[in-house]
C-alpha cells in the first residue's frame, strides 16, 4: 500500500516541483485586509481544491514573491499568501 505524501503549504513547495491544491483557508485579518476576500482572491485566480500547480521560481533575496503557475497563467504570490494554500506535493 502507498502513501499519500502529507499535506503542507505552498510557501514551502520546492522550486520545480508541482503540487495539487486542496484547501484555501482565510488569512488573519488583522495582518491583511479581511482574511474571507483574501481567500477568496486566491480562489478568483485559480487556487482551487483540485488544481494542479508548479512552483517556477522564488524572488532574490528573501525568496519573495514566489512565481506559481496555476494553468496557463503564472502569479506572483507573497509568502504569507502562499501559506494560506494547503497542498498535497506530487
Amino acid at each position: 500500500m502507498t502513501q499519500a505524501p502529507p499535506l503542507t503549504q505552498l510557501d514551502t513547495l520546492e522550486t520545480g516541483k508541482s503540487a495539487v491544491v486542496v484547501h484555501v483557508a482565510p488569512g488573519n485579518p488583522e495582518e491583511v485586509e479581511d482574511g474571507a476576500d483574501l481567500a477568496r482572491r486566491l480562489m478568483e485566480l485559480g487556487f482551487v481544491p483540485g488544481e494542479r500547480i508548479r512552483m517556477l521560481k522564488r524572488g532574490m533575496p528573501g525568496g519573495e514573491p514566489l512565481a506559481i503557475k496555476v494553468g496557463n497563467s503564472t502569479f506572483a504570490l507573497r509568502r504569507f499568501e502562499a501559506a494560506l494554500i494547503s497542498i498535497q506535493p506530487e
